[in-house]
C-alpha cells in the first residue's frame, strides 16, 4: 500500500487535544484530593483567590463594575481558559520533546501548590491537591502523546518526519489508540471530579445547621417600620431588601461552610481577658434587632451595591467591654473563617451605635452567602472596614501595627460612608410620556440620616423631593419628585443632604480609596 501523506496540522491538533485531556485529568484528581484535604485547597480555587489578592484595587473595581455579581465565575472561566491554552501548547510541544512538556506540567502544578499552601487559612498539606493533579496530568500526557511520538531519538526528541508519512492502516490504528486513551482520560477526570464533589458536598452543606436553628426573640426589638417608608413608586426598590436580592461582594470563590455547632469566636489581643464564645453561648445573650443599611466601597455613583435589611445579633460593644479593651487599642482586627481580615475603628463600635455581631437577616438565620453563622454589622462604615462575614476572630490591636486585607492593597484604613443618593426611576434611556413623571430613588448617610434630597433637570434650579419616613438614622430613605416633563431629551440629577447639614458633593471621583463621590444623573427622552 502506498504511504499516504498526512497534514502535519493533524498531529498538532492531536497534541493539543492530548494536552487538554491531560489537564482534565489533573483537575479531576486535584479536586478529589482537595476533597480529602480541604475544599479550599482546590487548585482552581486557590489560584483564583490568589489572583484576587494580587489584583490592584483598580482591577477589582473594574471587575465589579463590568461583571457585577458574575465577577467570580468570569475569573474562574478566565483561569480555565488560560490554563487550557497552556495545556494545549504543552500537548503540541510533547510531540517534539516530552521532557519540556513534563517540565511545563510540573511548573503549573507548583504554581497551584504554592497558591494553596500560602492562603491565609492554608498550610503545607494544602499543596497536595495541586501536586497530585500535576502527577496525574503528567502520566496522562505521556500516555496520550505516545501514539504521536513515532521515530523517537536520543534525548527525548522526536523526528519531525513522524507526522509526514503514516501508512493508512497505521493511521487508523493511531486514531483508535488515541481515542481509547483519550476516553480513559475523560473517564478518570469525570470519576475523580465527581467523587471529589460528592465528598465535599455533605461537608459543605450547612443547610441542616441553618434550618434547625431556633432564633431567640430580641431583648430589644427593632422599632416598627413606619407607615410611608415605602413610597410604592413603580421602579423604586422596596425599603427592605430581600435576602435573595441583597448584594454580595467578597473575595471568596468558595463560600466558607461553618456549621453552627463547630463555630467559635475568639476575642483577644489588647484586652484584659480573652473570651471564647460558642454559637450556643452567643444565642443565649441578649439580642438586639435593628434595620441597618449596608453599602460596599466598590459601589459606583448610582450603583447597586447597597441594601437595607433587618439584623438580629448582640451588641459588639457589650462583648468588648466584657473583654476589657485597652484604651490604646484603636483597631478591631476581625478575621473570617477563610482568613480574610478587616480593620474597624474601636471608637466607632463603642460610641453607642447599633454595631452588631449578627446571627439573622430579615427574620432568618444568616444565608451562607451573607456570613452564616455570624457576621459583623456596623452602621456608618463601608463594608470592607466593618462587615466581616463568617467572622471567627476579633483581635484588639492598633492601626499602626497591623493592616487589614484591603488596607494592604491601597484602600483607606478608615472609611465612613459618604452621603449618597440614587435615581431608581426613570431608568437611563427611558422614554416617559410628557406630563407628570415620578422621579424617585433612595438616599443614604448611615448614622447621620438624610435631611433632604433635591432634583434638578437640565442643570436648572434644585427642587426638593418628598422624603419617605424612616425608623432610624441608620437606614436609607426613599424619595420622590414629581416632574412636569416636556418633550425632548433631558438630564435628571439628584443630590442629598445628611443630618449634619453636609450636602453630597458633585465632584466625580472613583471608589478607590474610600468610596465614590458625585451626583447620580440619568438621561431620558420624553415623548
Amino acid at each position: 500500500m502506498t504511504p499516504q501523506r498526512s497534514d502535519p496540522s493533524h498531529g498538532a491538533w492531536a497534541g493539543a487535544l492530548a494536552g487538554l485531556l491531560a489537564l482534565a485529568t489533573a483537575l479531576g484528581i486535584g479536586e478529589l484530593v482537595a476533597a480529602l484535604v480541604r475544599p479550599g485547597a482546590s487548585p482552581v480555587v486557590a489560584v483564583g483567590e490568589t489572583v484576587i489578592d494580587l489584583a490592584p484595587a483598580t482591577v477589582k473595581e473594574f471587575a465589579i463594575r463590568v461583571f457585577g455579581v458574575y465577577d467570580k465565575p468570569v475569573l474562574v472561566a478566565g483561569i480555565l481558559v488560560v490554563v487550557g491554552l497552556l495545556a494545549a501548547g504543552l500537548g503540541v510541544r510533547a510531540r517534539r520533546s516530552t521532557a519540556q512538556a513534563v517540565a511545563g506540567v510540573v511548573g503549573l502544578g507548583l504554581v497551584g501548590a504554592v497558591a494553596a499552601a500560602s492562603r491565609p487559612d492554608g498550610g503545607p498539606i494544602d499543596a497536595l491537591p495541586a501536586l497530585a493533579g500535576a502527577a496525574a496530568g503528567t502520566a496522562a500526557l505521556l500516555l496520550l502523546v505516545r501514539p504521536l511520538a513515532h521515530g523517537r531519538v536520543a534525548g527525548g526528541e522526536v523526528d519531525a518526519r513522524a507526522d509526514a508519512t503514516v501508512a493508512g492502516i497505521d493511521r487508523r490504528e493511531f486514531v483508535r489508540t488515541l481515542a481509547l486513551r483519550g476516553a480513559g482520560a475523560v473517564a478518570v477526570a469525570a470519576v475523580a471530579g465527581g467523587a471529589g464533589r460528592a465528598l465535599v458536598r455533605p461537608r459543605q452543606n450547612v443547610t441542616s445547621s441553618r434550618t434547625s436553628l431556633a432564633l431567640p426573640a430580641p431583648a430589644s426589638p427593632a422599632p416598627p417600620i413606619p407607615a410611608g417608608a415605602d413610597l410604592d413608586v413603580p421602579g423604586l426598590g422596596r425599603f427592605v431588601t430581600t435576602n435573595a436580592d441583597f448584594y454580595r461582594v467578597d473575595t471568596s470563590l468558595l463560600l466558607p461552610q461553618v456549621p453552627a455547632d463547630k463555630w467559635t469566636l475568639r476575642v483577644h489581643g489588647m484586652v484584659s481577658r480573652e473570651i471564647r464564645l460558642t454559637y450556643e453561648e452567643l444565642l443565649r445573650r441578649p439580642m438586639v434587632e435593628r434595620d441597618i443599611t449596608l453599602a460596599c466601597v466598590s459601589n459606583e455613583v448610582g450603583g447597586p451595591y447597597v441594601g437595607n435589611a433587618r439584623w438580629l445579633g448582640i451588641r459588639l460593644a457589650d462583648l468588648l467591654r466584657e473583654a476589657g479593651v485597652d484604651p490604646r487599642a484603636d483597631q478591631i482586627l476581625s478575621r473570617s473563617a477563610d482568613g480574610w481580615t478587616c480593620g474597624t475603628p474601636t471608637e466607632v463600635v463603642m460610641d453607642g451605635r447599633d454595631a452588631l455581631l449578627a446571627v439573622a437577616m430579615n427574620g432568618d438565620p444568616l444565608p451562607v452567602a451573607h456570613g452564616f453563622p455570624a457576621r459583623m454589622v456596623v452602621p456608618g462604615l463601608y463594608g470592607y472596614v466593618s462587615a466581616t462575614k463568617w467572622v471567627v476572630d476579633l483581635e484588639l490591636t492598633r492601626f499602626d501595627r497591623v493592616a487589614a486585607y484591603w488596607a494592604q492593597r491601597g484602600w483607606a484604613e478608615q472609611a465612613p460612608i459618604k452621603t449618597m443618593s440614587r435615581i431608581d426611576t426613570p431608568r437611563p434611556g427611558a422614554r416617559p410620556s410628557a406630563g407628570r413623571v415620578a422621579v424617585a430613588g433612595v438616599a443614604w448617610a448611615q448614622h447621620r440620616g438624610i435631611e433632604r434630597v433635591e432634583v434638578r433637570v437640565d442643570g436648572g434650579p434644585w427642587r426638593r423631593a418628598r422624603l419617605a419616613a424612616v425608623p432610624s438614622l441608620d437606614t436609607w430613605r426613599q424619595w420622590v419628585y414629581v416632574w412636569d416633563a416636556t418633550p425632548g431629551s433631558h438630564r435628571l440629577e439628584a443630590r442629598a443632604t445628611d443630618g449634619t447639614g453636609r450636602t453630597q458633593t458633585g465632584v466625580q471621583r472613583p471608589p478607590v480609596p474610600d468610596g465614590a463621590t458625585g451626583w447620580h444623573s440619568v438621561d431620558v427622552d420624553v415623548d
